[in-house]
């Protein structure tokens, strides 16, 4: 176990360092300048996740089998196509000086405390490999793999739809992409729906079509909202953030306060910076939190920031290498490359990807100017200069004012589009600039701003900036209505809102599902009774909630079967744009064309019973040995299970390593999002000034050592739904770390001479 109450010396500071932790295991870092600063966060870092940054940033350069051997040879070849190892290398290069010395700084902290450890941590151990030292580029790896993560279903979702388009026309596309009428946009403007006719399928294709489930999509994302200070008592504006991501142990997440003076020139006297809130272990910012006077959090704004160039055969490639290596062996890969970006072949048609994160801005340090910025129109500035993937930025500052922003990488191309371009619509001098100017939204009249990954942007300026896989809009929804039900709110009445698992969305369903079995009353007797008792929510008591969840992913995925099928065939599908699917899929209950219906049913009325007879009779397959519908409970069927990546491989080290296995709670679409592994990594509310009132719940520990105190700390209170703290509690461990003298350096280095 790394030591945490310590005394260690470095050549690599200015001035005394400490690293204190408190009962979750936070680290407080006190600095005498930022710099410092971040050698500090990247020791702590290190001490408790260093394996967690190697696989990140492995993750992104297409690495992983390098520890973990042909297992993960496919996931490294699709890394690969990017080549972000090399881009990491071109942006370090032209980064600014101050960001530099950052990353710098940084990486010298992560391999001191690395060097520190006496006995490699037990995953090196267990996969016989050697952990590399850290590199300032590979903190430029962590971002991209958050790019990667969350812009990767932007990238599969246009090539899907270029192959739905090229097998079933412009008219199919359009019927399958319309837009929600759950989409609630700050100005709310709405996107009028699809007004043809429904397209009709041909008969041979009904039949030739395979029962299958269509992947359901991580709904990678995130809530925030924010009001204004006119709504709290304070006068404060107040903000909200909970970031969803796929669950690992431990947490992506580490908890972390800053603390040093406002200048790197201060005297003792001077005011001390504090920035708290949630860092990335592999980069030395703060990425949401508070600094006093401002704060910021994040969801994914799935703008459109990536096109797919159908080229030509006589298009200009150049073959570029990329060995990877195995554990005893390597294996050659090979990316084309064309002026457009690099080049994948599908059925038969070659394409060039065009893509943010290939780009030179599309990754910086700029981040940790916010830590200095006092208000939103400030920070509403910083917004186009951040490298980091798209985000909607909300912003709450302690004049009362709260904003939002799309921050982040964008390009300045004018026409994205859903499908592959021609080169003949390729605007490259405006791929190689980041769009200076994105819309805003301050001090909205009505005092109140949210974001939900749904589209956020007026009709008019989606036309400009694009799709790149909207959330469907219902978690939005929801949220707007609950914000105007009042006209005043605390911290808890956020919390309170993070927690809402009101079945809203699905209430239709539940009504429809209804209609249907009430055609045989006495067949579907218990069936009818626990759905008309669902209670409207996703409550881990509700067996209705269940039978109405899945009835409905039964129903889709068997309408869309035929076309998911064909797309099969070109190595894609529907799971990328399953979201749209909602829409269409109203649309065909109203109207029942003969044509969609399935040749095996009579009409749509026995389409939809045998749909809902089979997914429960999977269900009871899956979670009931007695086969009894009220073993299907929702807390049963959806538990929350938060696995070791070595678990999954190694059940018999769940024990030791997993979170304990808890009833679920919430679901995709609602402002409580919780399925089996995914789910709010963290959840932020805080007025800025008034950080002793706020909140940072996460679900996991700060430590990747199962034996450590901390490698637990937080998941029991977060799973209560019980508050914790923003700001760090009772102090347990304090690390210093002092600065060599010049003869002490000397002394060192003749010694390492001598050795």
């Amino acid at each position: 176990m790394p030591s945490l109450s310590t005394t260690v010396n470095s050549s690599d500071i200015v001035k005394p360092v400490t690293i204190e932790r408190d009962i979750l295991g936070t680290a407080i870092i006190t600095a005498s300048n930022r710099i410092d600063a971040s050698y500090a966060i990247g020791y702590a870092h290190s001490q408790d996740r260093f394996f967690q940054m190697d696989l990140l940033r492995r993750n992104s350069a297409g690495e992983l089998s390098e520890i973990f051997g042909k297992a993960a040879l496919e996931l490294d070849k699709s890394r690969r196509f990017h080549q972000l190892r090399k881009r990491a290398q071109t942006i370090f290069e032209k980064l600014p000086e101050q960001d530099k010395a950052s990353l710098s700084a940084y990486t010298k902290g992560v391999n001191q405390a690395l060097a520190d450890q006496t006995v490699l941590s037990f995953e090196y151990l267990l996969t016989n490999s050697t952990p590399r030292e850290w590199h300032e580029t590979d903190s430029l790896l962590v971002i991209y793999s958050m790019y990667l993560d969350l812009q990767g279903n932007t990238i599969k979702r246009d090539m899907a739809l270029t192959q739905l388009q090229q097998a079933f026309g412009n008219e199919m596309l359009d019927f399958l992409i319309q837009p929600s009428h759950h989409q609630a946009a700050l100005d709310n403007s709405q996107i009028p729906l699809y007004q043809g006719d429904i397209p009709e399928l041909e008969e041979q294709i009904l039949i030739s079509a395979l029962k299958q489930d269509i992947e359901e999509p991580v709904e990678v994302g995130s809530n925030n909202w924010a009001v204004t200070g006119e709504l709290t008592q304070s006068g404060k504006a107040m903000l909200s953030d909970d970031m969803h991501l796929s669950f690992a142990v431990p947490i992506i997440w580490y908890r972390a306060q800053l603390n040093y003076p406002e200048s790197s020139n201060s005297n003792s006297t001077e005011e001390m910076m504090q920035i708290t809130g949630v860092s990335l272990p592999g980069a030395p910012a703060i990425v949401v939190g508070s600094n006093g006077k401002l704060a910021w959090g994040f969801t994914n704004s799935y703008i459109d920031t990536a096109d797919w160039i159908e080229i030509s055969s006589d298009t200009e490639i150049e073959l570029e290498y990329e060995p990877i290596n195995l554990p005893e062996d390597q294996v050659n890969y090979t990316v084309q490359v064309s002026k457009y970006g690099p080049v994948k072949t599908v059925a038969g048609i070659s394409y060039a990807l065009s893509w943010v994160g290939h780009t030179d801005y599309a990754v910086n340090m700029a981040l940790i100017e916010l830590e200095n910025i006092e208000t939103v129109e400030q920070a509403a500035e910083l917004a186009t200069q951040l490298g980091i993937p798209a985000q909607n930025m909300l912003l709450a500052d302690d004049q009362g004012n709260a904003g939002w922003i799309i921050a982040g990488a964008v390009p300045a191309r004018n026409n994205p589009s859903d499908t592959a371009q021609s080169t003949n619509g390729y605007q490259s001098n405006n791929w190689q600039q980041q769009q200076q100017v994105m819309p805003e939204v301050i001090n909205p009249d009505n005092q109140r701003i949210w974001t939900a990954n749904s589209r956020v942007l007026s009709a008019e300026e989606q036309l400009r900036f694009g799709d790149g896989g909207y959330a469907l809009g219902a978690r939005s929804a929801q949220i707007r209505y609950r914000l105007m039900q009042k006209n005043s709110f605390n911290e808890d009445d956020f919390y309170q809102l993070q927690l809402d698992n009101e079945a809203l969305f699905l209430a239709p369903w539940q009504q429809y599902l209804l209609e249907v079995l009430s055609e045989q009353p006495v067949v579907f007797a218990e069936d009818i009774k626990l759905i008309a008792n669902w209670g409207n929510c996703a409550c881990a008591d509700s067996v209705g909630y269940t039978l109405v969840r899945h009835f409905r992913t039964a129903l889709i995925d068997q309408t869309f079967a035929p076309i998911e099928t064909e797309l099969k065939e070109r190595d894609s599908g529907l799971s990328v744009i399953k979201r749209y699917l909602e829409t269409p899929m109203w649309q065909l209950i109203k109207q029942q064309p003969s044509s969609w219906l399935p040749r095996e049913h009579s009409n749509w009325q026995a389409f939809a019973i045998s749909a809902y007879q089979d997914s429960t009779t999977s269900l009871l397959e899956k979670h009931s040995k007695k086969r009894r519908l009220a073993d299907l409970r929702w807390g049963k069927v959806n538990q929350l299970h938060i696995q070791h990546p070595f678990s999954k491989q190694l059940p018999q080290l769940s024990r030791w390593l997993d979170m304990p296995t808890i009833e679920g709670f919430g679901d995709s679409f609602m402002p409580a999002v919780q399925r089996k592994s995914f789910g709010a990594s963290q959840r932020f509310i805080v007025q800025p000034g008034a950080e002793q009132d706020a909140i940072m719940s996460i679900p996991g520990g700060q430590s990747g050592h199962p034996l450590s105190p901390y490698y637990r700390n937080g998941f029991e209170q977060y799973v209560k739904q019980q508050h914790t703290p923003l700001l760090p509690t009772e102090i347990e461990h304090r690390l210093v770390i002092n600065p060599l003298t010049d003869n002490q350096v000397k002394l060192s280095n003749s010694e390492i001479a001598d050795d």
